[in-house]
């Protein structure tokens, strides 16, 4: 069955996933969520959007809620994208790790585990796939972190990934698996996934990291929310760590707490 979604409609769902996630959603983009809960009120035998919504804002329909924030929020990812940013944390390695230290990296906007997996690649290449480093994943989207936690992908998805790295750390299918590809276990042991929601006040700290990459999340949020989102990053960043943005965003006007060293490249001095 096909929908239409009133201005009045569009406006209430925009709000919510403003409230919710920070993003906010243009008149450009009503096919699109259009679209993608078309789907949601077939499943559930609504007739339109208005009973969608309500479902939805009903604390007894949590898990529908979050489907639909899992739905509006799936954004492009794949890996080695941006590859200036992964030579650049090739240049700040430690030659060595000192007894006991661990290099920690946060991808702060993990998605499907493409940008994880792609510095775990980086960093087994220079300390071993038995080093002393870590890699912590977090998204909003719930759906796109359990395929981030499988490490299973479509063998397109691996065009940008270097040869090299091909052949040492991704086990490519067979089968039933044909024209897909695995992560090997032994990165994927370094790396963690969890579910955080960037843009609630006051967010936790989730530890302490050299690095952290939040690229090409900030364009979808008003200043506001730029503001607080990175405000809730820099506790966890190390006195010396880098935090990296997207080649279309930047600080500026966004914090005072870090230093510009290149572009998109910011430090915590």
């Amino acid at each position: 069955m096909a929908y239409e979604i009133n201005d009045t409609e569009f406006k209430r769902f925009s709000s919510l996933l403003y409230d919710i996630a920070g993003i906010t959603l243009t008149d450009a983009k009503k096919a699109l969520l259009t679209g993608r809960l078309t789907k949601r009120l077939n499943a559930l035998g609504m007739d339109t959007f208005t009973q969608y919504f309500k479902h939805v804002t009903d604390a007894a329909h949590a898990d529908e809620l979050q489907f639909m924030v899992d739905l509006l929020t799936t954004n492009e990812t794949y890996f080695f994208r941006e590859p200036q940013h992964f030579e650049f944390l090739r240049q700040i390695l430690p030659p060595t790790l000192r007894q006991g230290q661990v290099f920690r990296v946060w991808s702060a906007a993990a998605s499907i585990g493409a940008e994880a997996y792609t510095i775990a690649m980086v960093l087994a290449d220079k300390y071993g796939v038995d080093g002393a480093w870590e890699i912590h994943g977090t998204d909003i989207n719930n759906s796109v972190l359990e395929q981030a936690r499988r490490g299973h992908y479509r063998i397109a998805e691996a065009e940008k990934i270097p040869t090299a790295y091909l052949k040492k750390y991704c086990l490519k299918g067979k089968g039933e698996q044909q024209g897909t590809f695995l992560i090997d276990k032994r990165l994927r042991q370094h790396v963690g996934f969890e579910q955080l929601n960037l843009n609630v006040e006051g967010m936790r700290k989730i530890g302490d990291f050299d690095v952290i990459f939040l690229r090409n999340v900030l364009i979808y949020f008003d200043i506001p929310t730029k503001q607080r989102v990175v405000a809730n990053l820099i506790p966890s960043m190390k006195n010396g760590g880098y935090l990296i943005v997207g080649h279309s965003e930047s600080l500026n006007g966004i914090t005072t707490a870090l230093t510009q060293i290149k572009p998109t490249i910011y430090r915590r001095l």
